[in-house]
């Protein structure tokens, strides 16, 4: 694995930690069945031959927004800029990526449930949901949940089953797979 010198993981560490949705200590995390959950349906696609990990466009629209690692999009932390073609991390930067972008959804996903009661597989379903559409604050599914109606809030999954316009197989799945972890 190649090493990442100290200063420039300081670095990273201040960026990341200076992000304006940075999450508090005490905001609540996702658990391990919601970080594999993430895990089996992003995916760390894209290694090459030479151990470093490349960006690959949108499945949906084969173009916007560029991914890397686990899922990233938008700002490259570590080389400045965006993520797009050409973009490169090492697998040390994918997982340091992924466990930032999962504390600042979790942060959001706490911040939009408020007080409602949610058990532990709820927050890392609604996560894993949130991580890949950025929709908790406009969903129907959160109000449902918010309301206490768990039935209708996991058959609101279902309907976030589109890229690009068109239903896409690996949406249905991971939705399904969502949708039992928060029934669980």
């Amino acid at each position: 694995m190649p090493f990442i010198p100290s200063t420039a993981l300081l670095a990273l560490m201040r960026r990341l930690a200076a992000l304006p949705s940075a999450p508090s200590s005490n905001t609540r995390q996702i658990g391990p069945a919601g970080i594999a959950l993430v895990k089996r349906f992003e995916g760390c696609a894209r290694l090459r031959t030479d151990g470093l990990i490349e960006a690959y466009p949108d499945p949906g629209t084969g173009a916007e927004p560029w991914t890397i690692g686990w899922g990233a999009t938008g700002r490259d932390y570590f080389s400045g800029g965006m993520i797009g073609p050409g973009t490169r991390w090492t697998q040390a930067q994918c997982d340091t990526r992924l466990a930032a972008d999962l504390a600042r959804y979790a942060a959001e996903v706490a911040a939009a449930l408020c007080s409602a009661p949610t058990t532990q597989n709820q927050f890392d379903a609604m996560v894993s949901f949130h991580y890949n559409t950025g929709a908790i604050a406009r969903a129907t599914l959160t109000q449902k949940h918010i309301a206490g109606d768990n039935a209708g809030a996991a058959r609101e999954f279902a309907r976030w089953n589109r890229a690009g316009g068109r239903v896409m197989k690996g949406l249905v799945r991971r939705r399904a797979a969502e949708a039992e972890l928060y029934l669980a």
